[in-house]
């Protein structure tokens, strides 16, 4: 039985912890794709910044901190930051979810290579 190899994981440098204002949140491209980075009370979360449902900008849409969820200025579908899970209509399919890293006041997003 053979098994495919895993992509691996590259970290990479996206910005300072000040470039996302608290309750806040800002879209960088990271190995060619555009990823939200959100600051919620200073922890901060990244995911895809393209809409599942019809590509909105999601870091152009609506910070619920309390929530932790993000929602699309195109039709109001809703996501979680933590995990990119679609949670309100029209979106039925989840953002993908990166893990973030702050290294001082750096902030580094794992991305998947080849």
């Amino acid at each position: 039985m053979s098994t495919s190899p895993q992509p691996a994981a590259a970290r990479v440098r996206v910005c300072k912890t000040v470039d996302v204002p608290r309750n806040g949140m800002r879209c960088f491209v990271v190995g060619g794709c555009p990823v939200l980075i959100a600051n919620v009370e200073g922890d901060f979360y990244a995911i895809a910044d393209t809409c599942t449902h019809a590509n909105g900008s999601l870091s152009s849409g609506r910070l619920d901190p309390a929530a932790k969820t993000v929602e699309c200025p195109e039709h109001a579908a809703i996501f979680d930051l933590k995990s990119g899970e679609a949670l309100a209509y029209p979106a039925e399919r989840p953002v993908a979810a990166y893990r973030l890293k702050v290294e001082g006041d750096d902030l580094h997003v794992c991305v998947e290579t080849d």
